[in-house]
Formats: structure tokens, sequence, C-alpha cells
């Protein structure tokens, strides 16, 4: 077990309206797509941080964080190459994840980093649309990785595809990494990706609190 803490990354975004959340829309307008991606940040901000782990958001444009919160600027390039930055950026074991699952709680990501299995190089958690929601790193060196850094497990991986999860993996798995796996979770994608996610939000949670508002539970689409 590592002695330092583990790290969270949080993949985030700006959340303007015609840049978020655009397969909402519709039912949903824009900006109320934006106004789902902002609470499901929120909820996600909350939940990391109430794990008491060290927490840095790595950010496309400006992103309110908590108090106390590190944040990094995301680089130019695709996905895969902000995220592999992020993981070069980061020492120790870090646990990724995105602003598009907010239902993940406290308890369950402090599980990852305090249940992490002997002899582990990485928590996989898939995503049920094909991607993945969760990549968790153990310290890995040049010298484990062939001379490569940690983010090159993750660069020239397609992205926002069905068969982004199964690469992914693949990755790993050519890298020579012992996987362990976390249960799927649903991405927030399109409205019945929400409606699923729903079921499971916290019910003070922003974006509990914001779906009646926007009529998302009755079937009704976008508030007027």
């Amino acid at each position: 077990m590592s002695a330092a803490p583990t790290t969270i990354v949080v993949m985030a975004k700006e959340c303007i309206p015609g840049r978020v959340k655009t397969r909402l829309h519709p039912p949903l307008s824009l900006e109320d797509a934006a106004r789902v991606a902002a609470a499901s940040l929120a909820d996600t901000l909350d939940a990391v941080q109430a794990t008491g782990l060290p927490v840095i958001v790595c950010a496309q444009g400006a992103v309110a964080v908590p108090v106390g919160v590190r944040t990094i600027p995301q680089v130019e390039g695709g996905l895969d190459e902000r995220i592999g930055a992020a993981l070069d950026e980061c020492r120790g074991r870090v646990l990724l994840i995105g602003m598009d699952t907010p239902q993940v709680n406290p308890r369950l990501l402090r599980s990852f980093a305090d249940e992490w299995p002997e002899g582990a190089d990485a928590w996989f958690g898939p995503a049920t649309d094909g991607g993945f929601w969760l990549l968790g790193l153990d310290e890995l060196g040049p010298e484990t990785l062939g001379g490569q850094r940690r983010g090159d497990l993750v660069r020239g991986v397609p992205m926002s595809s069905s068969e982004t999860g199964r690469r992914q993996r693949e990755r790993l798995e050519t890298a020579g990494l012992a996987i362990a796996d976390a249960a799927p979770l649903t991405d927030i994608d399109d409205i019945a990706s929400l409606r699923d996610v729903a079921a499971l939000l916290p019910p003070a949670g922003r974006l509990a609190r914001l779906l009646p508002e926007l009529g998302v539970l009755l079937g009704k689409g976008a508030a007027s």
C-alpha cells in the first residue's frame, strides 16, 4: 500500500450552454442542459471533497471549485491528451473520474483508495455506454512502463465511442498491469441516461433538486 494518500482527479469543463450536454437538447434547452452539467459537476465535487482525500480539478475553462481544492488547466488536444497530461501532473496513486457520474458517493470513492488490492496496478470502472467512469493508477514510473510516462497509458485511446472502455482496458493489459475492476456506472449523456441516474442521486444533491423543475422525471422535457 502506498504511504502517500491517493489523489482524486476530476476532469471538468466550464458549463457553457451549447458546449456541454448537448445531447440533452432536445427536449431540454441548451441553457437547461448546461444547468444539468453544472449541477452534476457540483455534486461530483461535493462527493470527492467529502472523501477527505486530496482533490485536483483538471479544468477546461472557468470552473468554480471548493476552497482548498487545487486546480490545474487542461492542455490543448483531444480528451486522451488532456487526461494523459493530468495523470503526468500528479504524483502517487490517482483515481481519475469525470463530471458525468454525480451518483458517486464518498464511501464508494474512498473504498478504492482504502481497499486498493495487494499487487494491483490499476482500478478500472467501465461505463454502461461503452466508455469508462473510473481510472485508478498506482505510482508507475518509466521503468515499469517500458520508458513511457503514466499518461501514455491513455494517449492514443479513441475517446467518446462505444469502444473507448474496451480499448482503454486493453491498453492497461498490454502494458502488463494488474487490474482491479470496479462496478459499471451510467454516464449522463442523454435524457434516457439522465433518468436512469436520477434514481440513484442523493436526494439533497443539486441535480436531484433541479430535475423536477425541468420536468425530467415526469417526462415533460424542459420547463418553459
